[in-house]
C-alpha cells in the first residue's frame, strides 16, 4: 500500500472534493498541483491500479477506496521500519527532541500514552 508524493497530493484532492470527475480532478489539480491533464489521468489511473481510487463510469467518477487515516498509518508505520528499526519510541524521541512544547501539549500527549 505504498503511495508515492504525487499519488498523494491527488488523493488529498480526491478526499477533499469526492465524489468528483476526473474532469474536474484534472482542472482542481492544474490550479493546486499545476499538473497538466494528461499527469492527473495518469496517476488517477495508477490509483485505480493501485486500489486507493474507486472508478465509476460514465465520467470516470472518482470516490476513495481509503481514508487518510489508512494511508497514514500505512506511511507511519513504513517510516518508522524504515528509519528507526521498527521502534516508535526512537520516532517519538525524534520528534520529541527539537520541539518547544507547550504544557498543555505534553499533558495532551501524556494523555494519549495512557489511553493505549
Amino acid at each position: 500500500m505504498k503511495i508515492h508524493d504525487g499519488e498523494l497530493k491527488l488523493m488529498e484532492l480526491v478526499w477533499q472534493h469526492e465524489p468528483i470527475s476526473a474532469k474536474e480532478l484534472s482542472v482542481l489539480a492544474a490550479e493546486v498541483i499545476g499538473w497538466n491533464r494528461h499527469t492527473t489521468y495518469t496517476v488517477a489511473t495508477k490509483l485505480v491500479e493501485k486500489g486507493f481510487i474507486h472508478r465509476e463510469e460514465p465520467g470516470f467518477e472518482c470516490t476513495s477506496a481509503v481514508t487518510r487515516e489508512e494511508v497514514q498509518k500505512e506511511e507511519t508505520k513504513i517510516l518508522v521500519d524504515r528509519l528507526f528499526h521498527g521502534s516508535r519510541k526512537a520516532l517519538f524521541s525524534a520528534l520529541l527532541e527539537n520541539e518547544n512544547l507547550s504544557d498543555s501539549e505534553i499533558a495532551e500527549l501524556r494523555e494519549l500514552i495512557a489511553k493505549r
